[in-house]
């Protein structure tokens, strides 16, 4: 059972590793729509970014309502590793084929290009 000085911590790294979450999600979209995509191996690897960039946030939130158990996890270590696990997540899923989004992101960033 925690005490509010350790639930109160948990919340507030809970808080911190949402935060930086949407502030690293902020900064690659801004790089991945900054117009310097040149070659189609740069169009790919920005499709795959955008979408292990979804399925992170999709994981994140199925995450969310996910609690440890007590006697084997739990903790502030799990609560700070969890958002990096959830994005190594979703990387491999990406890796391993995705859900197609990464083709269509780099489909439309070739049209743009072109036109």
């Amino acid at each position: 059972m925690m005490t509010d000085g350790s639930a109160a911590l948990m919340a507030q790294a809970q808080a911190s590793a949402q935060y930086g979450t949407q502030n690293n999600m902020t900064a690659r979209m801004n790089t991945l729509t900054d117009g310097h995509i040149k070659t189609e191996e740069q169009a790919r690897k920005a499709g795959e970014e955008f979408e292990s960039m979804f399925l992170g946030q999709m994981l994140s939130h199925m995450f969310a309502g996910i609690e440890t158990n007590e006697t084997f996890g739990g903790g502030h270590g799990e609560t700070m590793m969890r958002s990096m696990l959830v994005d190594e997540y979703a990387k491999e899923m990406t890796r391993a084929g995705g859900i197609g989004i990464a083709d269509a992101v780099t489909r439309e960033i070739l049209k743009v290009q072109e036109g």
